[in-house]
């Protein structure tokens, strides 16, 4: 037979459990802006009135209440898994966007500063001189055009150079702090599965480090992996970054400027503990190196050849040619360098031209054989279809097809990601309206398990202080 007393210990569960409830809506309410918080369910279970009961045993109990069974997050992994890979993506392909804007911010093109029309002036200054190379201004004007040139590609490259300077710097910083990150979760795997083992809550410390797997993912592109025990193996590539309670540590190694990248000798991230294993990244430092070691030395190598075409066209063709007095123009290149950085003009005055393809100077001849053959011949360069012009809009055609490609991606990228964040909010974010439910229902709940408390103790006071008291 139950217990007289078995009913308030019924009432009494109800009453924790109520509360209980109460307290992890609140919870939730008060993290509704928290960043990486999930919302928590109280799962409650009966409590049987006979866990083992004998084989002729019988009882008229119908069970003991009810007790919190455990406090659940709203996560799925499949979800959060899922999420990670998109913002790393995402990840990778806004940084990548972000240098294809900055370079067509430095090239500039199409427009009447870039380097395209300078490379048109010119060559209009060539025809100036072809038309009126009597006329001394006219050679100077086309010194200051080449000159604007050169500065052109070195300013490009200098450009080119300081994007190089503070990706390298910013991958610096981005290193120790995945190195940070790495050693706080595994910190935190420690504490989680200690707790897990004592049968202590640990919600709030998962909640923290799967936002720093997010961090990461975003950081480096890593992939997490959760174990049976409670902790988190994250890899970068196929390779642990954390493994249970221990963490290794990347150092970035290889040329620190954009001069000194080369196809053999390149930026890369390595184990400190491995003698010079590399590790994979994505997401932002996976594009920021390849930013350093294709993206910007790819266009680094572009403008030189433009530089090196420059060069080349101009001296080869002034070198068959003659100044005013007669100097033969192979005696003083008109252009030194053969880089972008490095490209100069190297004659200061009109009279340092060789324009003519003929010698006044000739003594064979009664009258000087000075002529514009020169000047003729590069005038037409700018339309040849060849030459330097051809190089330069090839590479800003590659250019602008990658740009614009990168950019594509990057929008249809996002739009998964905000999908996946969708669906992700979906299972963990805080719902206030489903908040005000839930605390209604643990309110009635509460005040109902109260008003059963309240009657078996009016029941209990009509037992024992008044039966038995009649006729008295």
């Amino acid at each position: 037979m139950a217990s007289t007393f078995g009913g308030i210990n019924t009432a009494l569960s109800s009453l924790y459990a109520q509360r209980r409830g109460l307290d992890i809506t609140g919870q939730n309410i008060a993290n509704v802006n928290t960043e990486g918080y999930t919302r928590q369910r109280i799962r409650m279970q009966a409590q049987t009135g006979s866990l083992n009961p004998g084989i002729y045993a019988t009882t008229d109990q119908t069970g003991n209440g009810v007790s919190v069974a455990s406090i659940d997050r709203g996560r799925n992994q499949y979800l959060e898994d899922r999420g990670r890979v998109e913002h790393a993506n995402s990840a990778y392909l806004s940084s990548a966007k972000g240098t294809y804007d900055q370079i067509e911010s430095v090239l500039s093109e199409p427009s009447d500063t870039a380097l395209q029309a300078r490379l048109h002036d010119m060559w209009d200054g060539w025809n100036d001189v072809a038309n009126n190379w009597q006329d001394p201004s006219t050679r100077s004007a086309l010194i200051e055009r080449s000159n604007t040139v050169a500065t052109t590609l070195n300013d490009a490259h200098a450009a080119l150079s300081n994007h190089f300077d503070a990706q390298h710097s910013q991958m610096g910083a981005y290193v120790d702090q995945v190195n940070t990150l790495a050693g706080g979760i595994a910190d935190m795997n420690n504490q989680i599965v200690i707790a897990t083992k004592a049968g202590l809550p640990a919600n709030e410390l998962q909640d923290k480090r799967d936002l720093q797997v997010m961090q990461l993912s975003e950081l480096a592109g890593a992939t997490a992996q959760l174990k049976d025990d409670g902790s988190v193996n994250v890899y970068l590539g196929s390779t642990a970054l954390v493994e249970k309670f221990q963490a290794r540590s990347l150092e970035m190694t290889g040329p620190v400027t954009l001069d000194a990248v080369n196809d053999t000798d390149k930026v890369a991230l390595e184990w400190t503990d491995s003698g010079g294993l590399k590790a994979g990244a994505g997401g932002t430092m996976g594009a920021m190196l390849d930013t350093m070691n294709n993206v910007l030395y790819g266009i680094s190598g572009e403008l030189d050849k433009v530089a090196d075409s420059v060069a080349s066209t101009v001296n080869d063709a002034v070198a068959d040619g003659y100044t005013v007095d007669g100097t033969k123009g192979d005696a003083t290149p008109f252009f030194v360098g053969t880089t972008a950085a490095g490209l100069k003009v190297n004659i200061t005055s009109a009279d340092q031209v060789a324009f003519s393809s003929g010698d006044p100077s000739d003594p064979d001849k009664t009258v000087a054989a000075i002529d514009h053959g020169i000047a003729d011949k590069l005038s037409d360069v700018g339309a040849s279809g060849a030459g330097p012009d051809a190089v330069y809009q090839t590479m800003i055609g590659k250019l602008g097809v990658s740009a614009q490609a990168t950019a594509r991606r990057s929008e249809i990228q996002d739009a998964v990601k905000e999908q996946v964040d969708t669906s992700r909010q979906g299972e963990s974010g805080v719902n206030l309206d489903e908040e005000m439910t839930h605390m209604l229902t643990y309110q009635r709940g509460y005040e109902a398990a109260s008003r059963v408390l309240t009657t078996i103790d009016s029941m209990l006071d009509q037992l024992i202080n008044r039966t038995g008291l009649v006729g008295r």
